[in-house]
């Protein structure tokens, strides 16, 4: 995986890594020359609107190249003119899911109200950020929330989804533990195959944090985020879901 280059201090400052590459006509050879040079799988190159940059997406990040992949710019994309972060925007949009295809037999659901609302969520039983976000999610009303137990802090972390996922109210386990610090009292010895299933699909969806948030219209939100924020993005999924039919 590529290393974040970019100082704290100069968020729209890209730094380039010249590379000894040949002259090279097209995005296959572009995509080639970087595959080889950071032993990578590139998921997908795109020529930029900026300076005939070539966007190139692998191993969860996006870097840019110029056509003879000379040059290799590894960080943020700044429209000068608007001042958007394009590569923000492109990792939107790289990173969306189809919501339809998530498995969610797999997670621990909970519905309140209508539960017309949905929200899945990839989350560790150990993480304070996860924790917090149990804490604001208990405020939401008329949603469907789905979370997939995604141990990747510690053993203590896959056990403690185990028992979770062990329990005869799984929902209840969950928040008892997440919202008040009630340890799950479940011993863990069921069919537990949902959670390493989970940790497989966390690989697969390149989910490298918890809490990672997946709304009904394929957005994925990464980190602990506010409130406010999540009901905003919950009704415009809704509406935006109600606008397709």
């Amino acid at each position: 995986m590529f290393k974040t280059l970019m100082p704290s201090t100069l968020a729209a400052t890209l730094l380039a890594t010249i590379l000894s590459f040949p002259v090279l006509a097209d995005e296959a050879s572009v995509k080639n020359a970087i595959e080889t040079k950071f032993n990578v799988k590139v998921t997908s190159i795109t020529k930029t609107p900026y300076l005939g940059l070539y966007e190139i997406y692998a191993d969860g990040q996006i870097l840019y190249a110029d056509d003879k992949a000379s040059t290799v710019i590894i960080g943020t994309l700044i429209d000068g003119k608007t001042m958007k972060n394009y590569t923000a925007e492109r990792m939107q949009k790289l990173t969306a899911v189809k919501f339809s295809e998530l498995p969610l037999e797999l997670a621990v659901k909970q519905v309140r109200g209508d539960g017309k609302r949905v929200l899945a969520s990839f989350e560790d039983p150990n993480c304070g950020y996860c924790k917090k976000l149990a804490r604001d999610a208990a405020k939401l009303n008329n949603i469907t929330i789905y979370t997939f137990l995604l141990p990747i802090l510690s053993t203590d972390s896959l056990e403690k989804s185990n028992q979770i996922w062990c329990s005869p109210d799984q929902a209840k386990a969950w928040n008892d533990w997440m919202q008040d610090g009630k340890a799950p009292t479940a011993k863990g010895d069921c069919d537990t195959s949902a959670v390493q299933k989970t940790i497989e699909l966390g690989n697969k969806l390149a989910i490298t944090g918890t809490p990672t948030l997946f709304f009904t219209d394929g957005e994925r939100i990464p980190g602990a985020v506010p409130l406010t924020q999540i009901e905003k993005k919950l009704e415009h999924a809704l509406n935006s879901k109600a606008a397709m039919r």
